[in-house]
């Protein structure tokens, strides 16, 4: 049986190259792909893939975001999400925005391919070279005390966002996001959002 496979990535050798490799498998087979998140939720929503590869640097939202959206329009659809770098941060949250596996990008032909395959039957797949970062940064969220939610509107306000453009990118109002940041100020031992950013950032957290 043959699974159908949808690649979400800004750079069009990468979109090509998987393109490529997953040709020689016919167990897999491409039916899209987009270069942003808007227009990979926009699709999927109509193609209904089987596995999405997702790219975890997008011109317009952050793969968690991309992610919790394509848990919406399209829940049963498996996530993997595709990175160059195995300690970007914004790993971990996409594994908790409930993406079904992490790989990195200059991972083998063959390794993919199985990966994939691996994710499709139900398995949780994270390249061995992300599985430390991915820990350091789980015990270093559960040693901070912060929630998700916390650490999420933290994360947006390091990226420099205001608390209107955060209640947009997650969906909150902004009363709530101004208590959850609040909330992780107070929790860091930190008077603004700058002092939050330097200490989440020393704790290991961005």
């Amino acid at each position: 049986m043959t699974a159908s496979v949808f690649v979400v990535d800004d750079h069009p050798v990468v979109r090509d190259g998987v393109t490529l490799l997953l040709q020689s498998d016919p167990t897999l087979r491409i039916i899209g792909s987009a270069e942003s998140g808007r227009a990979a939720i926009e699709r999927i929503t109509q193609l209904k893939p089987d596995l999405v590869l997702l790219d975890l640097r997008l011109p317009d939202m952050l793969a968690p975001e991309v992610i919790a959206e394509l848990r919406k329009v399209h829940p049963p659809g498996k996530i993997v999400v595709f990175t160059a770098h195995a300690d970007h941060h914004g790993i971990t949250t996409s594994l908790e925005a409930g993406a079904n596996g992490a790989l990195v990008k200059d991972v083998a032909g063959t390794d993919l391919m199985a990966a994939l395959r691996q994710v499709l039957r139900g398995e949780r797949v994270i390249d061995p070279r992300i599985a430390p970062h991915h820990a350091q940064r789980s015990e270093a969220l559960a040693r901070s005390g912060l929630t998700r939610r916390e650490y999420e509107v933290l994360r947006h306000a390091a990226q420099g966002r205001t608390n209107p453009e955060i209640a947009e990118s997650t969906g909150l109002t902004r009363n709530t996001v101004k208590t959850y940041l609040q909330s992780a100020l107070h929790k860091l031992g930190a008077r603004n959002r700058v002092e939050a950013i330097g200490k989440a950032s020393e704790a290991g957290l961005l």
